[in-house]
């Protein structure tokens, strides 16, 4: 590692250990959307009922209930009857990734342009997850595609930094090598401070750990799997990975061979699944 990225990975270390850099916060609906789903005692009335606070959040969640994904005979009008065609454990987990798109924003024009590059890149991962979950696991679609658009959450801080220190933020290269050095462990910080569920939250450091042995298929095998199929054709690194040394796909049961996006069945479905998210 190079002698600024290491300065730079102390620096932000050390910034979030003294609480010096501030760790992002899930918008104010995604944390009352989750504060209902984790009362033993609360009703889809409830939880229509916050989500109905928010416009853009109640429109969006409609049309996830309307999808072709969800194969549903005939077509939802209204916020309760989404929330009762989803019930609260996929309302919620759709609509906590749906909120955090607010949070990929920033003032100044290139990091903006990185945050929605980073929130393009996860939907699209995001999407990959939910159609993988279904096909080839038992494990819940909408935990898998908020495992997708969660996979990346520490970049924000890291863009966050660069956005007060404008020699990183220009020097693009430095700063690709920090993130890809840091989002990982930060991300995992953010989530544990969240209190997210212990199968998400270490979702950023599992998904690019390749060699990783676990006793079953699990949430980050979706994620990396669907990473890798999203840079299929691409010359970044992640594009040049040897799927045969990647334990994620025997977990799976898939062959490393597999392009997804030539499945006609599965691209139609991933298709449906991102603009879920778009």
């Amino acid at each position: 590692m190079s002698l600024i990225v290491e300065k730079v990975r102390q620096e932000i270390i050390t910034a979030i250990k003294n609480d010096r850099l501030v760790l992002p916060t899930l918008p104010e609906v995604a944390l009352r959307v989750r504060e209902v789903a984790d009362d033993p005692n609360a009703d889809l009335e409830k939880l229509a009922q916050v989500i109905g606070n928010d416009a853009a959040l109640s429109a969006r969640i409609v049309r996830v209930a309307n999808s072709p994904l969800l194969r549903a005979s005939r077509p939802i009008e209204d916020l309760k009857a989404a929330v009762m065609r989803l019930g609260i454990a996929y309302t919620s987990n759709i609509a906590t990734g749906l909120a955090m798109e607010q949070m990929f924003q920033a003032t100044s024009d290139l990091v903006d342009m990185r945050m929605r590059d980073v929130w393009s890149r996860s939907s699209e991962i995001a999407g990959i997850c939910h159609v993988l979950c279904k096909h080839y696991t038992r494990l819940r679609p909408d935990q898998a595609t908020l495992a997708g658009l969660i996979h990346k959450i520490g970049v924000l801080p890291i863009l966050t930094y660069a956005e007060e220190n404008p020699a990183l933020l220009n020097d693009s290269l430095t700063l690709d090598k920090v993130i890809d050095n840091l989002h990982a462990p930060i991300g995992d910080l953010i989530l544990k401070t969240w209190g997210f569920p212990e199968e998400l939250a270490h979702i950023p450091s599992q998904h690019v750990d390749f060699t990783r042995q676990a006793p079953k298929a699990d949430y980050a095998d979706i994620v990396t799997v669907a990473m890798l199929q999203s840079y299929v054709g691409t010359d970044s690194p992640m594009g040049q990975v040897d799927y045969h040394q990647v334990t994620a796909f025997e977990r799976l049961g898939m062959d490393p061979d597999i392009q997804l996006a030539e499945s006609e069945d599965l691209s139609a479905e991933m298709e449906a699944a991102m603009a879920l998210l778009m």
